[in-house]
C-alpha cells in the first residue's frame, strides 16, 4: 500500500482540519497518481473535502469511530482491520492512505512506498506525516529537482520501506 502526502520541513500536514498548502502541480500529481484506483482517509479529511463528498473517480474508504453515514463512493468503515478488510481484494500498490494525522500512523505498518511532496519551509501545524528520515524502517528512494510555486520551494520524493524491513502483512 501507499502513502501520499504533502508535508512541510518539519514534517506537518495541516492547521485547524485544513492542509498547509496548495501547490497545483502536487494537485495534479494526487489526482495521477489516485485516480481508478482505492484511497484510504479519515472522517475529518473527507469533512474537509469539496462539498464534503469523495473525491470524484476513486472508490473511498473512510476510516471513522463515529457514525456510519450512507454516501455514493464511499464505504464507512469503524477499524484498521474494517479497512484492511475492505481492500483485501485491491492490488497492494492501487491503494493509497491520504490522511489525516492518526490515519497516516495507523496504516504506516501496512504500507511500503510514501509518496511525498517536500516542502521547503516551516508552517504552523498541529498535525504531522511520521517523519520517514528519522524512520529507519524507510528510505528515500527518489527525489525530483526542486521546484517552485511562487515563493515556495518544493519537492517529490518517494520513500520506500527499507530492504528486510518487512511491513505487516494483510491477511487474507
Amino acid at each position: 500500500m501507499n502513502l501520499i502526502a504533502a508535508v512541510d520541513r518539519h514534517w506537518g500536514i495541516g492547521r485547524n482540519g485544513r492542509l498547509l498548502l496548495s501547490i497545483p502541480e502536487d494537485q495534479r500529481l494526487f489526482r495521477q497518481e489516485t485516480l481508478g484506483k482505492t484511497v484510504i482517509i479519515g472522517r475529518k479529511t473527507l469533512e474537509s473535502l469539496p462539498g464534503g463528498q469523495p473525491l470524484y473517480g476513486r472508490r473511498t474508504i473512510v476510516l471513522s469511530r463515529g457514525e456510519k453515514k450512507r454516501m455514493k463512493g464511499a464505504v464507512w468503515v469503524g477499524s484498521v482491520q474494517e479497512a484492511l478488510e475492505a481492500v483485501k481484494d485491491c492490488k497492494r500498490e492501487d491503494v493509497f492512505v491520504a490522511g489525516g494525522e492518526e490515519i497516516y500512523r495507523a496504516f504506516l505498518p501496512y504500507c511500503d512506498t510514501a509518496h511525498v511532496t517536500f516542502v521547503d519551509y516551516v508552517y504552523e501545524a498541529d498535525a504531522y506525516f511520521p517523519d520517514l528520515d528519522r524512520d529507519p524502517g524507510w528510505v528515500l528512494d527518489v527525489e525530483t529537482e526542486e521546484a517552485t510555486y511562487f515563493d515556495i520551494c518544493y519537492t517529490f520524493r518517494r520513500y520506500v520501506r527499507r530492504a528486510g524491513e518487512r511491513g505487516v502483512e494483510i491477511e487474507e
